[in-house]
């Protein structure tokens, strides 16, 4: 427990995106954007390339891999589910698998219940970063 007093620390709003590097914006958009729903919406004209994807009050920004970014993906995680990864609700966990299977995104996890009773499974965007799909009561 810290001894900061509440009124010493920052106070995070809300969250407000995730930075993605990736070696081909095409085919994340058509990850982000067609597999998993996400709207792409307007960027502004930065010295670089990227999308960015909105996703309620939050947004996923892509930066394609340039001289001056990261390394674009996760190639050096082995793919599982206690590892870097982040997660997004979708109504039904199940489904998502099956169209992930359906459309070839490649999968990490198959669904399996999570101990707070919800449902979970896990794929690979074309990065090779893991995200994890989970729904409440599915």
């Amino acid at each position: 427990m810290s001894n900061v007093a509440p009124t010493e620390c920052v106070q995070v709003q809300a969250f407000d995106h995730i930075t993605l590097v990736v070696k081909d914006l095409e085919a994340s958009r058509k990850f982000y954007v067609d597999f998993l729903g996400m709207d792409q919406v307007p960027r502004p004209a930065f010295s670089f390339e990227g999308h960015w994807y909105q996703i309620g009050g939050q947004q996923i920004h892509l930066i394609l891999e340039h001289d001056q970014s990261g390394a674009a993906g996760q190639a050096d995680v082995e793919p599982n589910t206690r590892t870097h990864h982040f997660a997004f609700q979708v109504q039904n966990a199940n489904q998502a698998y099956a169209q992930a299977l359906q459309q070839g995104i490649p999968i990490v996890s198959p669904p399996k219940p999570r101990p707070d009773g919800a449902t979970q499974t896990f794929v690979n965007d074309p990065d090779g970063h893991i995200i994890e799909l989970c729904s409440l009561g599915s």
